[in-house]
């Protein structure tokens, strides 16, 4: 038993049990119809809870990274696994009302992913310095699957048996995977290194410098990475927080619609694993300018594949592949840079980034849909701005130490 506990395939396991649940935030727009239709909310506000979800879960992730470097990331996790549990366990109490879901889901349920996300990707990356980029897409893969599974979850228990009725027993089964995963986790001992692995001196991609949060935020290559990181998350959440009612908007059923929020969280998974594993071949770069060049493409001719389902499944897959990829490409580049010791903080920061992708993205598509009754002027900016992250991809290299 002890030989299974030390195995870093066991951590992975535990990794990949809370980020399925953690991840289920990204299957928020098979809600929106729902809480339109029997809650009269307008797609503004269901975007608000999203948002604010989002961000508490970036704001929240700064805290829990610093500490979880300190004490590990066991107890931190545990503390997700409440957090979460009670947020979505107590929606179902909130009787409709907007500002008890942003509490509830948005508050605390948003705060329960911040304290549970970090830690299985800061654990990860020290048990797997030798596959850094591959070890990125596992761990947050799960976190885009969890999408798709509950996504079909909800569009089958909201007819039967309500929205808030679903919220409550989401919150239970949230707490439990969660709880069960964070128990598995671990650090690896101290100098413990995988068989055959060079030192990170040696390694082409990383510095070999251990930076503290004071002197990465002082560096330009912090900077670009977070702009980067804005940029491509308010792409992917542009789509994410209204895909099922653009769908339905553009003449689809709610079911269709449906399927394609299940459709891009699948291919968010796999984006992960894909763009990490050709990152670990191609180096962090040409990785990064690939992706941004592809879901800017997509972006600018988003609008016209509405209204076909076979369309709009390739735009969704599309969207959610290269979404995927800012989630394993930018931690194992903090990595590289930065090193791994204060990684949790380290990364922390530069995840703020999603925070306000969180506010900018899903707000600004449900605020110019509300305004104009079309998605047109937030996907082309989106669009145009993947395209000016490609650019400054390009001027990114790592720290001169």
């Amino acid at each position: 038993m002890k030989g299974i506990l030390s195995n870093r395939w066991f951590v992975v396991i535990g990794a990949l049990l809370m980020q399925l649940c953690l991840g289920a935030i990204y299957a928020w727009s098979v809600f929106v119809n729902p809480l339109k239709n029997y809650y009269a909310f307008t797609t503004t506000e269901t975007q608000i809870i999203f948002s604010v979800a989002l961000a508490t879960f970036a704001g929240v992730m700064i805290f829990a990274g610093r500490w979880q470097d300190k004490i590990g990331p066991k107890k931190v996790g545990l503390i997700g696994a409440a957090l979460l549990g009670l947020g979505y366990f107590l929606a179902g109490f909130t009787e409709g009302s907007f500002l008890g879901l942003v509490v509830t889901i948005g508050l605390i349920g948003g705060a329960g992913i911040g304290f549970g996300y970090v830690c299985p990707i800061a654990a990860l990356i020290k048990w797997f310095p030798d596959k850094r980029g591959l070890i990125s897409g596992i761990a947050v893969a799960s976190f885009g699957a969890g999408a798709w599974v509950f996504a079909q979850l909800a569009s089958v228990m909201i007819p039967s048996i309500g929205i808030l009725a679903t919220f409550s027993l989401f919150g239970i089964i949230y707490f439990v995977f969660v709880f069960i995963g964070a128990l598995m986790l671990r650090n690896p001992p101290k100098g413990w290194a995988p068989k055959g692995w060079e030192s990170a001196k040696k390694d082409k991609k990383s510095t070999g410098v251990e930076f503290e949060w004071r002197t990465m935020v002082k560096t330009h290559q912090f900077w670009l990475l977070w702009i980067m990181f804005i940029i491509g998350a308010s792409a992917g959440f542009i789509v994410i927080g209204n895909l099922a009612p653009y769908g339905v908007f553009s003449g689809l059923t709610a079911e269709v619609a449906a399927s394609a929020v299940g459709l891009l969280a699948l291919f968010n998974g796999a984006g992960r694993i894909v763009w990490g594993t050709l990152s670990d071949k191609i180096g962090r770069t040409k990785a990064m300018t690939l992706m941004f060049v592809l879901q800017g493409i997509m972006m600018l001719v988003l609008i016209s594949m509405g209204s076909s389902p076979f369309l709009l499944a390739i735009a969704a897959a599309w969207v959610g592949f290269n979404f995927g990829g800012n989630f394993s490409l930018f931690p194992s580049v903090t990595a590289d840079y930065f090193g791994t010791k204060n990684m949790g903080m380290n990364y922390a920061l530069v995840f703020t980034s999603y925070g306000v992708a969180g506010i900018l993205g899903p707000i600004l598509a449900g605020s110019v849909f509300d305004m104009t009754g079309s998605y047109l002027w937030a996907f082309i900016p989106a669009g145009i701005a993947c395209l000016v992250a490609a650019g400054i991809s390009l001027l990114v290299k790592k720290p001169n130490v």
